[in-house]
């Protein structure tokens, strides 16, 4: 169960932590920025591998498609695992998977295997992000739970940065075989997740609860679908559904439209990947300190609106500063409408279920998103302006309904998570 309690403030936020609450943030943190280098390092290696196999550009973003598709698999999998056995083990297994995953895809003879690996990658990053959340969020402390769950979360833009990083300082002497062999060195990751991290306490003693009283939940995916919290499952799986459409539709095909469109260097491409990554971190934690003040859905409304009536600006332009200059402003808007996902997704479902409602409404979105890629490149054929014109109806439009399910959501903020079984059977 979660529950709302006055934010006491006797001591600094970075205080109140103990020690292994701070190794179990910086354990999720880990899984998910090194996640978000293995997997989008191949958003910027597309052309060159379409023209290596000899492919068509739309059948390399399917790889990217079925990829997000299978993240739902990974995620109901590790979220129904946490559920049962803890958050630790399945983050282990989902960071050597997908370390593994591609180290394959980089060695793979043929455009076939190279799709069943990056595929399988899929599997194990959807599994880090509902063990790793449900450790981090169900860890940490009520009071700054909303900061730190923007500072989790935007580490998925330094994962980016990183790789865009990589891309350009690396793509000309390793290839975009190398920059996929580099992603097996996240795994090391795992020996200090084994050594130094925890299980949450009210996890532990939420499991004893369900053994002593004999109800135990062995189907959560099935649970969070009662009525007693079926509005709050639809309204969330809407929320994520938009918000990924909304990234995939900024992010997912940007380095694309920068190469095909406007034929740029890859210097010159991840300069504003870098730097609009950069600024997305840094707003997600700003937007996570607002949510800690006005609320969480508020943190991502506002952003969101914003970044509405940026959008046209880095997209309608051929002039390099102003696309940089736009991207970056970006970042801090519809790229940082992300930093609640963890804390209120955790927020807003009981601990018997947590990580399964966590990974099941987060991944579902991953789904949608998979349709993103094909469809703007189907659009942009033909089109004057290439991928300017789908990634803006992309943007705009997913960002509307983003906001509109928010409103449709619960406020959650000051929320403390406790062993308490919400959904048991009355007796």
């Amino acid at each position: 169960m979660s529950i709302s309690v006055p934010q006491a403030a006797a001591v600094p936020w970075w205080k109140e932590p103990t020690k292994e609450q701070w190794l179990a943030w910086v354990a999720a943190w880990l899984g998910w920025t090194l996640d978000a280098f293995d997997f989008t390092i191949f958003l910027l290696i597309m052309v060159p591998i379409s023209k290596t196999f000899g492919v068509p550009l739309v059948a390399v973003t399917a790889v990217f498609t079925i990829t997000l598709w299978l993240r739902l698999v990974g995620a109901t999998a590790s979220g129904w695992l946490s559920d049962r056995i803890g958050r630790k083990t399945p983050l282990m297994i989902s960071i050597v998977w997908y370390s593994v995953c591609n180290l394959l895809a980089g060695l793979a003879p043929s455009f076939l295997l190279l799709f069943v690996f990056r595929a399988l990658l899929g599997i194990g990053m959807g599994a880090e992000w509902p063990a790793g959340a449900a450790l981090a969020m169900e860890s940490w402390p009520a009071r700054s739970r909303g900061f730190m769950s923007g500072v989790l979360q935007g580490s998925w833009s330094l994962g980016f940065l990183l790789s865009s990083a990589a891309y350009g300082f690396l793509f000309n002497s390793i290839g975009w075989r190398g920059l996929l062999v580099i992603g097996v060195l996240p795994a090391l990751a795992v020996l200090y997740i084994r050594r130094f991290v925890q299980e949450p306490d009210c996890w532990v003693k939420n499991r004893q609860l369900q053994r002593e009283t004999k109800h135990e939940f062995h189907m959560p995916l099935f649970d969070i679908f009662r009525l007693k919290v079926l509005w709050n499952t639809l309204t969330a799986c809407l929320w994520m559904a938009s918000g990924f459409v909304v990234y995939y539709s900024v992010y997912g095909m940007f380095a694309t439209h920068l190469q095909k469109d406007l034929h740029f260097e890859p210097a010159m491409v991840a300069l504003p990947l870098v730097l609009a990554n950069l600024v997305a971190f840094l707003g997600q934690g700003f937007w996570g300190w607002i949510a800690d003040v006005l609320g969480r859905r508020w943190a991502m409304i506002i952003p969101a609106t914003i970044g509405i009536f940026v959008t046209p600006l880095y997209l309608f332009t051929t002039s390099y500063p102003l696309i940089v200059g736009a991207y970056v402003v970006q970042g801090l808007f519809l790229g940082a409408i992300y930093g609640q996902n963890p804390g209120y997704l955790s927020e807003r479902f009981p601990t018997e279920v947590r990580a399964t409602a966590a990974g099941f409404c987060y991944h579902q979105g991953a789904v949608w998103a998979g349709f993103v890629a094909p469809i703007l490149t189907l659009a942009a054929e033909g089109q004057k302006l290439g991928f300017a014109v789908p990634m803006l109806i992309g943007s705009v439009g997913a960002a509307v309904i983003f906001i509109f399910a928010l409103l449709l959501g619960p406020e959650t903020k000051g929320t403390v998570m406790v062993a308490d079984l919400t959904l048991a059977p009355e007796v």
